[in-house]
């Protein structure tokens, strides 16, 4: 197994920094435990949530169940490796861009959940990060002064320094162990950064390393797999490795290390953005009802902002000028807690619950015209399973005419979008490069700004018809072949080493 936490790019870690690292995992190590030398089985099987709509093959590790149909081979040729793990739902809806892009270009797409394999140190270790992570997130959106304090800074510089990434780079050590008994020569994609650092550490021969986000950090770095971004401004600042060890000016990424690709998204939406946009603009002169599609991810943070744009909205639904979509996920109580909380609420509202059929057959009746295709009213969608919980959004994107979201994974995704007040000071920085390129709008700090934003789509054509026609623009100009770009990178690395 490489060292990989004393000098990271050419760039040499101080040893109190090492020895932090090395700290960081013996911690680990002694709480969940060294599973270094076992020998998973590995197989797999077809996902039964997206595995027609996205060809997506589950990997799964453990004694093989002979019930539920499992395979003990891959495709060699044709196969490909969607690292991820689940932590809020942004690393998996990239990965699902990934799986879409690589069924459409005739790949089998591997989804590998690092986090979902529960008897193993790898998934112990994560999961306890994750479950940090969403408490940050949950307590930073109650509280002004830990978000100042506390959140903002650890996600805009905490996670920026090359000695988060040599702690990061140590605990992978304990996550090698789940890729053993795959075949080293299927490439991988890993759309976030563990699966591609235990990817390299395991020995697997093709990997890319998918950086989310637009504000380079290092916790984003996996060294010995390719890293590819989505925008200009994301490889400057990886390149230079800025601002990654104070105002030092540091050895840069090697050239071949870093690729710009564009934006991750799925096969669907881009194949679809023409007569999606159309669509939009043709509902809008027509006078039709305004969809607003609400997403509200991970643990449901900023409730209370989308409780606020819902009570504005609630008048306009009334009269038949708004429509509101308003997915909360895998989490119930949110939707819950906004019916309690908001009077008319649930009079209004017709509930798609755990049912995705029927989901599916809304959103394309919504698409179509046909059935529920003069959408009214509100329609909220929950989904127990993660895929579905993510996935509704993907389908409810294309018949929306505006996503209200935080700034995050969504920021890049071609549909007009309203931006609200970000969660994490790095998440900015997706709402500006959507602003600048024209498909979304500034960040909305506050709810009163965010209402004037509401109030601008509904009362005014220009401001979507801007951003249709920026997202036909951008879609001319590849900047939205991301996920296929990275899949012909994977596939290329292959394929040049024959």
């Amino acid at each position: 197994m490489n060292e990989k936490s004393k000098v990271i790019f050419g760039n040499p870690m101080a040893d109190k920094i090492y020895r932090k690292a090395v700290q960081s995992k013996n911690k680990y190590m002694k709480k969940f435990g060294d599973d270094s030398n076992a020998n998973y089985p590995v197989t797999t099987k077809k996902n039964a949530h997206i595995g027609d709509s996205l060809g997506v093959m589950d990997v799964l590790l453990g004694e093989a169940d002979s019930a539920a149909q499992t395979s003990t081979s891959f495709d060699v040729e044709k196969g490909i490796i969607v690292g991820n793990i689940r932590m809020g739902f942004g690393h998996y809806r990239i990965s699902m861009a990934i799986a879409s892009a690589a069924k459409s270009m005739g790949y089998v797409p591997y989804w590998m959940d690092l986090n979902s394999y529960r008897h193993t140190t790898c998934t112990k270790v994560i999961s306890a990060q994750n479950d940090l992570y969403s408490l940050g997130s949950r307590i930073s959106g109650k509280s002004k002064l830990f978000n100042k304090l506390v959140w903002e800074p650890m996600n805009y510089e905490g996670f920026r320094k090359l000695s988060y990434n040599a702690s990061d780079q140590k605990n992978a050590e304990l996550m090698a162990p789940v890729y053993r008994n795959v075949p080293k020569d299927i490439p991988v994609v890993a759309t976030h950064v563990w699966p591609a650092q235990a990817a390299i550490h395991a020995g697997m021969k093709y990997v890319v390393n998918a950086i989310p986000d637009n504000w380079p950090m290092a916790l984003h770095l996996s060294e010995g797999s390719l890293h590819t971004v989505q925008t200009h401004f994301a490889y400057q600042g990886y390149r230079i490795l800025n601002g990654m060890q104070g105002k030092d000016v540091l050895e840069p990424m090697p050239d071949e290390s870093l690729l710009y690709t564009g934006h991750y998204i799925d096969h669907e939406l881009v194949h679809n953005i023409e007569s999606d946009c159309e669509l939009r603009m043709k509902r809008k002169n027509e006078g039709k009802p305004m969809r607003f599609l609400l997403t509200i991810g991970g643990a449901g943070a900023q409730k209370e902002i989308f409780a606020a744009i819902i009570k504005y909205l609630i008048p306009a639904i009334r009269e038949g000028k708004a429509a509101l979509y308003v997915n909360v996920g895998d989490y119930k109580n949110v939707w819950e807690e906004l019916v309690k909380e908001i009077s008319g609420l649930a009079e209004l509202s017709t509930e798609h619950f755990n049912n995705w059929q029927e989901t599916e057959k809304f959103a394309k009746e919504a698409l179509t015209g046909t059935g529920a295709g003069d959408v009214k009213g509100v329609h909220a969608f929950w989904h127990e399973n993660i895929f579905e919980a993510v996935y509704c959004t993907n389908l409810l994107m294309r018949s929306c005419d505006v996503l209200v979201t935080k700034p995050s994974e969504l920021a890049f995704y071609p549909v007009p979008k309203l931006f609200i007040k970000r969660v994490g000071g790095h998440e900015r920085w997706g709402a500006i490069h959507s602003a600048e390129i024209g498909d979304g709008t500034l960040e909305c700090s506050d709810i009163p700004h965010t209402l004037q934003m509401i109030k601008l789509f509904m009362k005014e054509n220009d401001l979507l018809s801007d951003m249709c026609d920026n997202i036909v623009k951008n879609k001319a100009a590849g900047i939205y072949d991301g996920a296929y770009k990275v899949v012909e990178l994977a596939m290329a690395k292959k394929n040049d080493k024959k």
